[in-house]
């Protein structure tokens, strides 16, 4: 019979063993479940990107072209505008008030109409003054016959006094009596007047050339010469003027452009700056700047023939300041500006890009006077810029605002390429 020679060895020696033997399984079991749900998770994109890792024509994505806009630079003349904002102010604004106390007859406008300077607006009950100018004329007639009178007699008593016939008091007293009699007539003559005046102030006439307004009060009342509304306001709206600011940064240029004696043209926009409404001249420039907002006033004239400036409207204006000849201009989004200034890339024939610094002068619009620096017909970046640097190779998907065709099929083919997920 064969001897087990397990028999002979410890008990420990079994224990360590099947100790060993379990943990071992367990690290395989733990290694085994790792692995599948490590690779079950992995999408086949990203399959795909280990296994095309270094296959493909560029190591790393930063050596990958850039996909960028780009534009031509141009040379023209370039505007210089200064913008401010404005209020519209009549040249000329009367309210119509009765210079007389009466009842209202008639109103002879209708609101909103055009009148011209002496056009009857309305009547007041012109009886009462009719009635006056009667008196007042009556007793003219009575103190010229006065007068008349009192001349014969003094004639007569010179005559008298001549022949020594009266004394010369009664002669000197009737000499005075005329002089009495001439002023009284003059006073007449007064009273008559002002009464043909009240006549007249019984018509209301408009004083200036313009637009009325709404109508304030309504015929049949009695109005007085001290009413606080007046009948109806009148504004003359051709010519009107434009009062606008312009910050005291401005003033030097514009004292300047002032003295060459030639005319500045002002364009006014709507409240939105959008709509042209008129155009006009620079009339006059305030002689002091305001402390409060750092702004001075301007005041600029419009013939408003068509009528759309009115009276406290809120307009935006433009005023031409200077045009700068032949330089280059290129949209604003084309500037780039770091520690040392402003600068542009510009578009080799080789695509690539070269950092160039420029110096800027005006802005209008989206646009910018280049003066140094930047030649007419090069390419710059205007989108994209956010990856390129100096010697970046770009591939340009649009120039002056088309598409390229090149790489809009490099475009295609690439997402056609590409996996679906």
């Amino acid at each position: 019979m064969k001897k087990d020679n397990r028999a002979e060895l410890p008990q420990p020696y079994f224990k360590r063993r099947n100790v060993a033997l379990l943990s071992l399984l367990l690290i395989l079991i733990v290694s085994g479940i790792g692995f599948y749900f490590q690779h079950s998770t992995e999408t086949p994109t990203d399959t795909k990107q280990h296994k095309s890792k270094g296959s493909g024509k560029y190591k790393h994505d930063d050596d990958k072209p850039a996909v960028v806009s780009v534009e031509t630079t141009t040379k023209a003349d370039f505007p210089i505008y200064l913008n401010g904002l404005g209020t519209v102010a009549a040249l000329k604004s009367v309210t119509v008030h009765p210079r007389v106390d009466g009842e209202l007859m008639r109103v002879a406008f209708n609101e909103g109409q055009t009148v011209k300077e002496g056009d009857l607006l309305a009547e007041i009950d012109p009886r009462p003054f009719q009635i006056q100018l009667q008196q007042a004329e009556g007793q003219l007639v009575r103190d010229e016959a006065l007068l008349k009178n009192a001349e014969i007699d003094y004639e007569r008593y010179k005559t008298l006094l001549a022949q020594d016939s009266i004394a010369a008091q009664q002669t000197a007293t009737q000499a005075s009596q005329v002089k009495q009699y001439k002023g009284i007539v003059e006073m007449d003559k007064a009273q008559v007047n002002n009464a043909k005046l009240q006549l007249t102030y019984a018509h209301l006439t408009a004083p200036i050339s313009g637009q009325v307004g709404l109508r304030q009060i309504d015929q049949g009342n009695i109005v007085h010469a001290n009413d606080t509304n007046g009948l109806v306001v009148i504004t003359q709206l051709q010519p009107i003027n434009v009062v606008f600011t312009l910050p005291e940064d401005n003033i030097q240029a514009l004292i300047k452009r002032k003295r060459s004696n030639e005319s500045i043209n002002i364009t006014a926009y709507d409240r939105a700056g959008k709509i042209k409404l008129a155009e006009g001249k620079l009339l006059a420039i305030d002689n002091q700047i305001d402390p409060t907002t750092g702004t001075l006033k301007l005041k600029a004239q419009f013939d408003n023939h068509d009528g759309v400036l009115f009276a406290n409207q809120f307009v935006n204006i433009k005023m031409h300041l200077d045009t700068l000849k032949d330089v280059t201009k290129v949209s604003s989004a084309a500037i780039q500006n770091d520690t040392q200034g402003a600068f542009v890339y510009v578009v080799t024939p080789e695509k690539t890009v070269q950092v160039r610094r420029v110096t800027l002068d005006a802005t209008e619009g989206d646009k910018v006077a280049i003066t140094n620096n930047l030649a007419p017909n090069e390419m710059v970046v205007l989108e994209g810029v956010d990856q390129l640097h100096e010697g970046s190779q770009i591939d340009i998907a649009k120039k002056d605002g088309q598409p390229v065709a090149d790489v809009s099929d490099k475009k295609e083919k690439s997402d056609k390429k590409s996996p679906k997920h």
